[in-house]
């Protein structure tokens, strides 16, 4: 999961390309990234890998002039976590386009072998937004005129999906022409459009998430649909057209549950809301079905769960305390690259309190359990604060299969649920009682606000991949290119050539 950012302003856009990547900050700890473009069509660069904070220091700032730029935070999904393969990425021709992808595409291999053969082109990572960059750019080489006008734009962009599959939210520059934006004919990556006035006219904003507009300033608009493209010109005049041929509403239902930051809006959906429904629904469920459980007190594991803790106690009449202490400077562990460092991560993260634990049997909620690694310890640091019984609730059902569309969930094999019943993998984190939400429940708990949208993208729970395209094959290709003993293998070969990479300082 990534988080992108684009801005076509009237005045400098730096600092809010900034701002709009710190609010984002949660989608991607790996790296980050800004180019613009100056009033001598120059590109402006800075990536590196680290915190938004850390990768731009107050040189860089001071280089990244410009009224058009576009930014991108990172965690590695297909590819590696090399400096090299931070976003954004850029091809001189045709024009100069710079480009930043959220998502994930399902037939990069084929696309990446077609482009040599048809177009020899090069690509130099192993990452998929440089396919769909280059993707892009030999599509929009097709034109023949020095000036694009909207019909160029949208055509290529057309084509551009017809090419490709997968999830996909873009955001990219033309140099001498202004900037791009679109979305994948499903939907499954969010994409929101925002619009503000000033004394020398109107800017735009296009951002992964609601909050990255608020953030920065700028009004939301509205979502940019499944299969749309949005152009905004340099001067600030904005096209949109859909351009795919039968375009769906799918978007990701794990955005709500884990990803998005709870104040934004995705798809006219509230994640606050949605996580309050899901704690509704869960809680309605316990009450039904786990009534013999002698709970004296819910604790969340903060912070996604929070609002779906306090909704749940306040179902079952029952304390809501706040249990652990979050270090708030260390990474999310779910996307952390490799089982090791997420292992060690989880105890420098969460401290209990044990006041809230002595004699008591507790019932835990999460978003989620993923690997397990997570609930595993944090069910041991409350028995070690003195907990009598620990229950375990998860506001998502159990994940059995990969995700393909951008989320580090890659290799079945490393998911405690694939394969397994809740018994087991109540035994397996070592608790006394395991209770998930219902897929159904979780699909109404966050539909709720939007009945306009008839499906998620679920595959996580069910194993359906809304793109219809995804194989056992390609699922097993992805799991040996993806899972933590590969991951471990390209951070030893990035360690060993670590000289060879220039980070833009």
């Amino acid at each position: 999961m990534c988080g992108i950012v684009g801005i076509v302003g009237k005045q400098p856009v730096n600092q809010a390309l900034y701002d709009g990547l710190t609010m984002l900050q949660h989608r991607g700890q790996d790296a980050a990234g800004i180019m613009t473009v100056d009033e001598h069509q120059t590109l402006r660069l800075r990536k590196a890998n680290g915190l938004v904070r850390d990768v731009f220091h107050t040189r860089h700032m001071h280089r990244l002039a410009g009224t058009v730029g576009i930014g991108h935070v990172r965690y590695p999904t297909a590819g590696s976590s090399s400096s090299a393969e931070a976003q954004p990425f850029y091809v001189n021709s045709p024009f100069g386009i710079a480009m930043a992808h959220n998502g994930n595409l399902t037939n990069a291999g084929d696309v990446h072998n077609h482009l040599f053969k048809t177009a020899r082109r090069h690509i130099n990572t192993t990452s998929d937004s440089e396919i769909l960059l280059n993707v892009f750019a030999n599509e929009l080489d097709k034109n023949d005129s020095l000036r694009l006008n909207d019909d160029d734009i949208f055509r290529t962009i057309t084509a551009v999906h017809r090419k490709i599959r997968g999830a996909y939210a873009v955001v990219a520059m033309i140099i001498g022409h202004g900037l791009v934006a679109f979305r994948d004919p499903w939907g499954i990556r969010p994409l929101a459009l925002g619009k503000r006035e000033t004394a020398d006219g109107e800017e735009y904003i296009v951002a992964s998430e609601s909050v990255a507009i608020d953030g920065t300033g700028f009004k939301y608009v509205r979502d940019v649909e499944p299969g749309e493209a949005i152009y905004i010109t340099n001067d600030g005049k904005l096209y949109s057209r859909q351009c795919a041929d039968k375009p769906k509403h799918c978007p990701c239902i794990f955005e709500y549950v884990y990803f998005a930051r709870p104040d934004s809006f995705i798809d006219g959906i509230s994640v606050y809301a949605s996580r309050v429904n899901m704690g509704r629904k869960l809680g309605e469920k316990i009450k039904r079905d786990y009534a013999d459980l002698d709970i004296d007190v819910v604790i969340p594991i903060p912070e996604t769960s929070n609002d779906i803790a306090l909704e749940i106690a306040s179902e079952l009449d029952l304390p809501y305390r706040q249990g652990f202490v979050k270090n708030r400077y260390i990474g999310r562990t779910f996307i952390m690259p490799g089982q090791t460092q997420r292992r060690k991560s989880v105890r420098r993260k969460l401290n209990a309190i044990s006041a809230e634990f002595k004699d008591k049997n507790v019932l835990l909620v999460d978003d989620s359990i993923v690997r397990g690694t997570t609930s595993e310890q944090i069910i041991e640091m409350a028995r070690e604060a003195g907990a009598k019984k620990v229950y375990f609730a998860s506001a998502a059902p159990e994940i059995r299969f990969p995700n393909v569309y951008g989320i580090d969930m890659p290799s079945a094999n490393e998911l405690i649920g694939h394969g397994r019943e809740s018994m087991e993998i109540c035994d397996m984190i070592k608790a006394d009682g395991l209770i998930y939400q219902e897929l159904e429940d979780l699909v109404a708990a966050v539909g709720q606000q939007n009945p306009s949208i008839q499906r998620f993208e679920t595959s996580v729970f069910n194993g359906e991949y809304v793109t219809g395209d995804i194989s056992q094959e390609y699922l097993d290709q992805l799991d040996a290119a993806r899972n933590d003993t590969a991951k471990a293998a390209n951070a030893s070969s990035e360690d060993a050539n670590l000289e060879l990479h220039n980070d833009n300082d």
